[in-house]
């Protein structure tokens, strides 16, 4: 078990977004108006969210761990990785505080852009810390279209 040897290693990696998405989720949690919204097909319930986003906030710090556990972060990695998290953290606040939707689709356009291109940094350096994005990806993507749906249905 010498890939956990540096617990400590792991524990920050791991908390910095699941922390900061449970900060992001407590301010926006007073504006939240995801059931009084129109949805369009595939909406999932609203309680989903918060579990899918820990799960990926903690692939997303288990892929940077293994490129930090193995020394593999350059500056291009640590500022691709913490630009898309930024990005990521402020969606919520754009679509759920300030209800400025379609200006939240652009957004998560963007993010998606980031997404991949952090995919492809870790890719170079560790394929299963790409692989391990995968999820991410995907579930921003389906983000996007529930976004541009609620932005269509609700204007």
């Amino acid at each position: 078990m010498k890939f956990l040897k540096n617990k400590w290693l792991w524990i920050k990696n791991i908390l910095i977004p699941v922390v900061l998405g449970g900060i992001v989720g407590l301010i926006i949690s007073n504006f939240m108006d995801y059931n009084e919204l129109n949805k369009p097909p595939l909406s999932p319930p609203g309680f989903i969210f918060g579990i899918v986003w820990t799960i990926l906030y903690i692939l997303m710090g288990i892929s940077y761990g293994i490129l930090d556990y193995k020394n593999l972060i350059d500056t291009n990695t640590k500022n691709i990785y913490y630009l898309q998290l930024f990005v990521n953290l402020l969606w919520p606040i754009a679509f759920f505080v300030f209800k400025w939707r379609l200006f939240a689709f652009i957004w998560l356009i963007f993010l998606v852009i980031l997404i991949i291109k952090m995919m492809i940094e870790f890719y170079k350096k560790d394929k299963t810390a790409a692989y391990l994005q995968i999820p991410y990806l995907l579930w921003s993507i389906f983000a996007a279209y529930l976004n541009i749906g609620v932005y269509l249905l609700n204007k």
